[in-house]
């Protein structure tokens, strides 16, 4: 039975963690908050009390943590991180959002030590965690691709060999940019469209009849029209970080960024304001405000 490390056990390391159980691989789990993996080691996870613990240990070792900054000291910290700890042939299945640069770094540098390091980003929030549904974008050397599979489809539905290293999170930046600049967009527009006497959800049903649908009304729409930003999809937060990645993206590639600029802005509004941990499309409240 293969053993699989889950560092970070949050929305989405909880779900992902599940569902490995679920597909009978022997599931190692840590997070800096313990009662995080309290419901895993009960439905059969075993807690590491560091993911020192569990580098040795594990053949696939799956990542779901909160920024570059913290990826980067968990695998290296001066090179006394978990990559180098683990044993050549494993796999490192990184399913945060990451900076493409480290990404192509940390390939580099696992390869040289005989680790096989993918950038697996994913789509699909919480929900899909749980379900075991998730969109997963995959960068890495192709050759070694089936491999990592199987623990793939354990834990998504829909799973695609994009490139090469930092392929994966190209694609979920650019993704994510995407998504923050269409709820940015629709929550203008429901806001200039009262104020000219036609309701949300008049406005709305017509823009999913029209060539404006978007799976982001579907998803986001709801805390929109309700004015309420409690149900977290993907924390504003989270969201502004991406965007902050995207746009490093895309001025290294000299790409003009006059959108996601303005985007930018506005999340970034949205978290000096303390919603962070609202919902992205808690930026409806943020221009909201300003008309006041």
């Amino acid at each position: 039975m293969a053993k699989v490390g889950v560092i970070g056990c949050g929305l989405m390391g909880k779900g992902i963690a599940k569902n490995l159980l679920k597909h009978h691989y022997q599931v190692l789990v840590y997070d800096i908050n313990p009662d995080a993996v309290k419901e895993l080691t009960s439905l059969g996870a075993i807690s590491c009390t560091s993911p020192d613990e569990m580098a040795s240990e594990v053949d696939y070792l799956i990542l779901s943590l909160a920024s570059p900054e913290v990826i980067r000291d968990t695998l290296l910290h001066d090179q006394k991180g978990v990559l180098f700890k683990m044993k050549k042939g494993s796999f490192i299945l990184d399913m945060s959002t990451n900076d493409v640069k480290l990404t192509s770094e940390l390939h580099r540098i696992a390869a040289g030590m005989g680790v096989l390091f993918f950038d697996c980003p994913l789509s699909g929030g919480p929900e899909g965690a749980a379900n075991g549904t998730l969109t997963i974008m995959v960068g890495g050397n192709e050759e070694d691709y089936p491999g990592i599979l199987p623990v793939l489809q354990s834990v998504g539905r829909h799973i695609e060999y994009v490139g090469k290293s930092g392929a994966g999170q190209t694609v979920k930046l650019c993704h994510n940019m995407v998504v923050a600049g269409v709820i940015a967009l629709l929550s203008e527009a429901f806001l200039t469209g009262e104020r000219s006497g036609v309701t949300k959800e008049k406005l709305a049903g017509i823009l999913q009849k029209g060539s404006g649908q978007t799976r982001a009304m579907d998803v986001f729409g709801v805390n929109i029209l309700g004015e309420s930003f409690n149900q977290v999809k993907f924390s504003l937060a989270n969201m502004a970080k991406d965007i902050h990645l995207y746009r490093q993206l895309a001025e290294d590639s000299n790409i003009p960024t006059f959108v996601s600029d303005m985007t930018h802005q506005l999340f970034h509004l949205g978290r000096n304001k303390g919603k962070g941990q609202e919902d992205s499309s808690a930026v409806y409240s943020v221009l909201k405000e300003m008309m006041e």
